[in-house]
């Protein structure tokens, strides 16, 4: 939604991260947003007790490489969970169209092979000032929804298991 702060969340209904390890996928490609993005993730997490050396950032080229990234980490067996950051902003031909097909069918067939959370936080703008309204801008910063969502279901997954 436009007018959401992508930021403003009731704390109290984040289980604590202590324990819990996270890797990052971030593009390079839209570095400006990207990065912003993975250090809203990255404080996110710390605040909410996840230590610093149970946080691992890896970059991979661009938004359509992040599926293969996070495959990459997952194989590890390091991480509770993994997410994914990326930034792509439509441009003149169907590429937009493409990657964002390509990264979002790579992100659900991650969450289904490895039963680990892949959490999608992948902005999918109209143009550049969309996309920083949401990387720290007007509407917050969708790496701190994205690491919200990563404790959430981190602990869903160890209630259920």
């Amino acid at each position: 939604m436009a007018t959401k702060d992508l930021s403003a969340y009731d704390a109290t209904t984040v289980p604590t991260a202590k324990g819990m390890k996270f890797g990052i996928v971030v593009a390079e490609w839209n570095w400006e947003i990207t990065g912003a993005l993975a250090q809203g993730a990255w404080d996110t997490l710390i605040k909410h007790g996840a230590f610093e050396q149970d946080i691992q950032i890896h970059q991979v080229p661009g938004s359509f490489e992040l599926p293969m990234g996070g495959q990459l980490m997952a194989e590890t067996g390091r991480y509770d969970a993994i997410l994914l950051i990326g930034c792509v902003i439509q441009g003149e031909t169907r590429h937009f169209d493409f990657i964002c097909q390509g990264v979002t069918q790579g992100a659900v067939d991650l969450n289904l092979k490895y039963n680990l959370p892949f959490i999608f936080g992948v902005l999918t703008t109209d143009n550049l000032q969309q996309a920083l309204d949401r990387a720290g801008g007007i509407h917050g910063n969708k790496g701190d929804e994205a690491a919200v969502t990563a404790i959430k279901m981190v602990d869903l997954k160890r209630r259920l298991i």
